[in-house]
């Protein structure tokens, strides 16, 4: 047994604690003492005589420079002496960097703890640079004098030392920093245990790529100076690691120290703090010599017990070779009779293949075609199957990394989203809210809403349309824009030939290679009703200042794009193509993938199996690249077409392919080995896109097979007209006034409490928000999730929690038994008390009316209104959103009915356009407002209403015109409409 010793001082250590106090009294007592004996006070008359700045500098002055400049270094070296002492003496975990003292605090760090050591041995401060272990103990051998002389080696194991960790208890979670803390004496060597673990698959599957993102079970290697550890192989899983040890450790003593021999050293125990050598060698030769006896004994045994198992098992090998070689020849003589049989059907094979090719031409031409296809087929189902293998394996790679990461292509996936959710309501029924989506296809949504960058692509949509209006008006050919740089500060337009001549607001740099838009000019920018110049420019990727797009007319040939990821590529092209902003009519036509796509935008997209199947009608329709560039900036368009395959191109594809890319405007990418490509985009294993010819190395934009699948799910989750019942409220049992109300019908306010100061109150209400629609408590981990979806420290997300409780009310916000956050009953949101109301007006016919008009009195205008962009972005995955939306336009269109069927026009008017302070694209309340407005009599009120709803229809940012059904309601309460709407956009 192991038996663990208690640390000591060698006189080594107290010979270097006394030197290092006296030369820390000699730097902090006797240097400030010598200055001021010496050269005085740190500033000198000199220096606080104002005519310096003016006057010749003489030798005095440059002294007494000098002389402060001392003086600073050693007030540097005080205060680091200072915060050392405190972080030993006090044990407060890592203690504070004294900014630009790295080397000085290095020092005053080595010499206070080896004062400190003269005094205890637990409070010594982790030194900066590590100490290497001694060398590990060589194997010695044991003499026995009451047996004959056996020499026997040491067994040596492979072990290493490891930590599980710990479920919660109650709030509290455990961490790098307490882990470190706990087994390494010191909260500041957490970073070590991170390089240990970083990117290694946990039991769950899992894997730790942020310092302050740890979870229950998992099985972390630890150093190997760490106690209060397991000692483990060091080749075990860390399943069975799990299963053999779920629980924590048995803590070592206080007197305990850590050793440096275990862990990934050499040895099969505990290993404890190492005694001296001498004493080591002399208690292993005394327990070596009891216990060799009873070694001799067992070794014995051991040797007459292997020679009769090795006999039995050479017995057994000799029957295994007997019938082995009985079973090898008849195979052998089954394999004869099979390959003359196979001889004969090849050959009849062979004499029917020469019959078909004799009869067969063209036919044949198209089989091998076919062929291709199928194979080309086959390879794109094993590399997608393959990237849903890593997707599995690899689970930190989530759908925020792709979507959240692809910020233009979120952007435009939103609005095509919106327009889909538009056309939803069309068909909302009452009582029914839309589909919402649902695992990854609800997380893909959340990915959109927090990597949507829509004001930069507004602005490189207005910016490139602005040049190219400028450029028009000028008779200028717009250049060749080759790249982009998109970033919060500019837009970069990388063009050939460099013109210094940059129409405003955009300005030439670098001699006219770059012309750049600021951002704050950028988006205040109007809209633009110029052609688009540059609809091929898409995203390649990200580097370190902002996201790089490449201009795919601008190779002037072939993009041939290869790599491990070239599907993952050329979805992610697809997608921002099919969706950007800054194009106008578009053909983006997908080779041997992205069938699915043709869903999300089918007026841009489309996809066919061969290249075969397109070439030809490209080769009709090339046009010069000047000709287009042109057209498009004086409204004579023409078609834009890029074209992007997964499948291979035999050569004389290639060759015809290559032709058709100098001779027309359009865009190529295709994979495979192409000879004639103009540019190579290749895409790493690591996740890099590199162009060389460009001089390109970025972050890739790639959308693997699930996240693929996950947006396809979100938009055919928007094509599903029947809609969900709405879910029955809980009653409320009280209504008198609470004392805290948060607010949502509307702009967010929390009334009640005193305003938090400035900067706290986002975080604070949306905390508030988040707890008061999910009562049935919420986890802080899970809380910390939703408010910070990229991550944050548990220290953070804990004093987050705190201080909003410290500024609610403990009795307001409050943690249950089950750890889990909970708001207190006297606090209540407006949405409660709405469905609260609307639940009674359901049993109260005669005081329905007045039920449902406190009810729609709540509501002040859209769902959580000024919230900040960024945040709220959970609410793409909860059904507050739906909920809410169908609710308030269903307790309007019930008042509504009620109003009119009691002659009250006017009141449905204003129940109505309550309603629509929230729910504005439900068109079933404009049918409502359209049928109430023409019930006052008043044909002047209802072609406004036309009028306002025709317009709002015609500039909706997500389009999509009017329902048919409100058409046709149109069409019979004011049958002149259609020519007041022309006269209208005619003038």
């Amino acid at each position: 047994m192991p038996v663990r010793i208690p640390a000591r001082r060698t006189p080594g250590d107290i010979l270097a604690g006394l030197g290092a106090l006296v030369v820390l009294v000699a730097l902090v007592g006797g240097v400030p003492f010598a200055l001021l004996t010496l050269a005085g006070p740190p500033i000198s008359p000199e220096l606080l005589d104002i005519d310096i700045l003016t006057s010749n500098v003489g030798t005095s002055t440059v002294v007494a420079i000098m002389v402060l400049l001392v003086w600073l270094a050693w007030l540097q070296l005080f205060v680091c002496v200072i915060v050392e002492v405190y972080g030993g003496i006090r044990r407060v975990g890592m203690p504070a960097r004294v900014p630009l003292s790295g080397a000085t605090q290095a020092l005053a760090n080595r010499l206070v703890s080896a004062v400190l050591l003269l005094f205890t041995a637990g409070a010594v401060a982790v030194p900066i640079a590590g100490l290497s272990a001694p060398p590990a103990r060589p194997p010695m051998t044991a003499v026995a004098h009451a047996a004959p002389v056996v020499v026997e080696e040491a067994t040596v194991y492979k072990a290493k030392k490891v930590y599980t960790v710990q479920p919660p208890h109650g709030r509290h979670h455990e961490s790098l920093w307490e882990i470190a803390e706990k087994c390494l004496g010191d909260g500041r060597r957490y970073p070590e245990i991170f390089r240990l673990n970083q990117y290694k698959e946990q039991p769950d599957g899992a894997r730790l790529r942020m310092a302050d993102l740890i979870r229950p079970g998992w099985v972390l290697d630890m150093p190997d100076d760490a106690i209060n550890v397991h000692i483990v192989p060091a080749g075990q899983p860390r399943e069975k690691t799990l299963e053999e040890h779920p629980g924590p450790p048995e803590r070592a003593s206080e007197g305990e120290t850590r050793s440096g021999e275990s862990g990934h050293g050499e040895t099969g125990a505990t290993t404890i703090e190492r005694p001296h050598p001498a004493e080591r060698a002399d208690r292993a030769d005394r327990a070596d010599m009891a216990d060799h006896a009873e070694k001799a004994d067992r070794a014995e045994k051991a040797e007459r017990a292997e020679k009769a198992e090795r006999a039995e098992v050479e017995r057994a090998e000799v029957e295994r070779a007997e019938k082995a070689e009985r079973a090898e020849a008849a195979e052998a003589a089954e394999a004869a009779e099979k390959a003359e049989e196979a001889e004969k059907a090849a050959a009849v094979k062979e004499a029917a293949e020469r019959a078909r090719e004799d009869e067969q031409g063209q036919e044949d031409r198209q089989a091998q075609e076919d062929a291709r296809a199928q194979a080309a087929q086959a390879e794109r189902q094993a590399e997608r199957a393959e990237e849903e293998r890593q997707a599995e394996q690899s689970p930190g790679l989530d759908l925020v990394d792709y979507l959240g990461g692809a910020s233009l292509a979120a952007a435009g996936l939103l609005v095509a989203l919106g327009a889909r959710r538009r056309r939803q309501l069309w068909h909302r029924a009452f009582g029914h809210r839309l589909s919402r989506p649902r695992d990854d296809a609800a997380l893909a949504e959340v990915a959109l809403r927090l990597g949507a960058d829509a004001p930069g692509a507004r602005m490189l949509d207005t910016g490139l349309r602005l040049l190219g209006s400028a450029l028009a008006a000028q008779n200028r050919v717009p250049p060749t824009v080759y790249a982009a740089h998109l970033s919060p500060r500019t837009l970069d337009l990388w063009i050939h030939p460099p013109s210094p001549d940059a129409p405003e607001p955009w300005e030439a740099q670098d001699g006219g290679q770059v012309w750049r838009l600021a951002a704050h000019e950028g988006r205040l920018l109007q809209e633009q009703t110029g052609g688009a110049p540059y609809p091929g420019l898409v995203s390649l990727g990200t580097d370190g200042g902002g996201r790089v797009l490449v201009d795919l007319e601008a190779a002037h040939g072939l993009i041939n794009i290869r790599g491990p990821h070239t599907t993952a590529a050329l979805a992610a092209l697809a997608v921002e193509l099919a969706t950007n902003r800054w194009s106008d009519e578009m053909r983006v036509t997908l080779v041997g993938f992205g069938e699915e796509l043709t869903s999300i935008a089918p007026e841009r997209v489309r996809s066919v199996g061969s290249l075969s199947e397109v070439l030809p009608e490209l080769e009709e329709g090339t046009a010069p690249r000047q000709e287009v560039l042109t057209g498009r900036v004086n409204g004579q368009s023409r078609r834009a077409h890029y074209l992007l395959s997964a499948v291979a191109p035999t050569q004389e594809e290639a060759r015809r392919l290559a032709l058709l890319a100098r001779r027309d405007t359009a865009g190529f990418v295709v994979t495979g080995e192409v000879p004639h490509a103009t540019w190579t985009m290749e895409i790493t294993e690591e996740g890099r896109a590199r162009i060389p010819e460009l001089g390109f190395e970025v972050t890739a934009q790639l959308l693997p097979r699930r996240h693929y699948q996950a947006l396809l799910d979100l938009f055919g989750t928007a094509e599903r007209h029947e809609g969900e019942a709405m879910p029955e409220p809980e009653p409320l049992e009280e209504l008198h006034p609470p004392a805290v109300e948060i607010r949502l019908l509307g702009p967010i306010e929390v009334v009640g409490p005193e305003a938090m100061e400035e900067g706290r109150m986002e975080l604070a209400t949306e905390l508030l928000v988040y707890l008061a629609t999910h009562q049935g408590g919420v986890h802080p981990v899970v809380l910390g999730g939703v408010l910070w979806p990229r991550g944050v420290q548990a220290l953070v997300r804990d004093a987050t929690i705190a201080r909003v409780a410290r500024w609610l009310g403990e009795e307001h916000l409050r943690t249950d038994e089950a750890g889990r956050l909970r708001l207190g009953p006297e606090v209540r949101t407006d949405w409660t008390l709405f469905r609260e109301l609307v639940r009674r007006s359901h049993g109260d016919e005669s005081a329905r009316a007045v039920l449902l008009e406190k009810a729609l009195g709540l509501v002040r205008g859209p769902l959580l209104a000024g919230r900040p962009r960024g945040r709220y972005a959970w609410l793409a995955a909860d059904e507050l959103e739906y909920d809410v939306a169908a609710a308030v336009a269903d307790a309007a269109h019930r008042l509504c009915e009620i109003r009119l069927a009691h002659g009250e026009a006017d009141a449905a008017v204003a129940a109505v356009r309550a309603g629509l302070l929230l729910a504005a694209d439900d068109e079933g309340l404009w049918r409502d407002l359209l049928r109430a407005t023409h019930a006052t009599g008043d044909q002047v009120r209802l072609r406004a209403v036309v009028e306002g709803l025709t317009r709002r229809s015609s500039s909706h940012p997500y389009g999509g015109g009017m329902a048919p059904e409100t058409e046709a309601l149109i069409d019979e309460l004011l049958p002149s409409w259609r020519i007041h709407v022309v006269r209208e956009s005619s003038a």
